[in-house]
This record gives structure tokens, sequence and C-alpha cells, in this order.
């Protein structure tokens, strides 16, 4: 069996739950309070060197990091990972975008307001951060304004990943109304087959 550690209220220890329902794959959850930096302890460490989680440990005993990682290993060998060489390539450019374009800016709001309580503290930071946030939105509006999933006509890696931390930006303060495309892209993809929302923490 797979044992997944993570935080219930991340994004991207969501991604990889809802990866291993898809393939019907059965898994332990294992709650890290990274706000009581559980993720730093000696014996997490020795399994992630990195600190972080998700943290994925396969059913041979093997470790993975990274949950985009996580989801190209997940979706290896199904509809989720296309088979034709541009589509899947278009796959990889979302992921590399969401987590340089969209994660830093869009997860790292919702944490400092909804967590942190940082709102009015670091209000000007927030703003540069979410002028940036707004921008990959953006991007993202103008994509699926043309398809129905970010990569075409059917659901892809790129919709799992993009789909975190999108759904839960109201929390920090963005305004998807003003991104009609991606409300109904989030419409879509909650009414998938299968589908599971956060918090996650466990099958």
């Amino acid at each position: 069996m797979h044992t997944l550690y993570g935080n219930s209220i991340s994004g991207n220890c969501w991604k990889p739950a809802f990866m291993l329902r898809q393939r019907g794959l059965p898994f332990r959850w294992v709650e890290v309070d990274i706000l009581a930096r559980q993720s730093r302890t000696p014996e997490f460490l020795a399994k992630n060197p990195n600190g972080r989680v998700p943290l994925l440990e396969l059913p041979d005993g093997r470790f993975l990091a990274e949950s985009n990682a996580m989801l190209l290993h997940l979706g290896e060998g199904t509809a989720w990972l296309p088979r034709d060489d541009y589509a899947r390539a278009k796959v990889y450019e979302w992921l590399f975008f969401e987590q340089y374009s969209h994660e830093p800016y869009i997860a790292t709001v919702r944490f400092w307001v909804a967590y942190m309580h940082k709102g009015q503290e670091w209000a000007e930071k927030i703003a540069e951060a979410m002028a940036k946030g707004k921008a990959a939105l953006g991007v993202m509006e103008t994509q699926l304004a043309r398809t129905p999933f970010l990569v075409g006509e059917s659901p892809s890696l790129a919709d799992v990943a993009l789909y975190a931390y999108t759904h839960v930006a109201p929390e920090g303060g963005y305004r998807l109304e003003e991104f009609p495309a991606v409300q109904a892209w989030l419409g879509r993809f909650a009414g998938l087959p299968g589908f599971v929302g956060m918090p996650c923490t466990g099958p």
C-alpha cells in the first residue's frame, strides 16, 4: 500500500491523493502538522531531506517528493497523461507554470491570509504577490476561454495541478468572478467522476 504524508489544508498534498483515488490505489494518509514543524523533525528529514510535504512512500518502501513528480508517476499509463508527444509536453508546460508562476503567489497568499492571519500586517507584500497571481489566472483564463480543459478537450494532470490552489484562491482574497472561464473550468473539473475535494485526510 502507498503511504502519503501530507497536510489536509495543502493543495499540493491533495494532488497525489486525488490521483491515488483516480487510480483506485489504496493508501494510508499520515497527517503532518506543518505549523508545528513536524516536517522538520529528524525522523521526517530522514525520509525527505527537503523537509516538505507531500511525501509519497511507495509500496516497496521508496520515497518520492514533489507533488508534480507524484502526479507524473501516478499518471503514467493513464489518460491523465497524453500519449501524443506534443500534448504530453503541454502538460509538462502547465506543471512548470503551476510551480513557477501560479503556486508561489496564489498558494502563498492564501497561507499568509487564511492561516498566518497576516492580511493587514503584510498588506503591501500581499498586494505585490496578488498582482502576479492575477497575471497567472489571466493566462489560464485565456486558455480556458478556448478549450474546456488546459490541454484540450479532456482533463489531464495539468488540470489536477492547477485546480489544487485555484479553487481555494478566494481564501487569500482573489476574486475568481474576474475570471469566468476559470470559474467554469473549476465546475467542470469538480464534476468529473470520482472527484473528491479538499480537505484530504485519507482514502
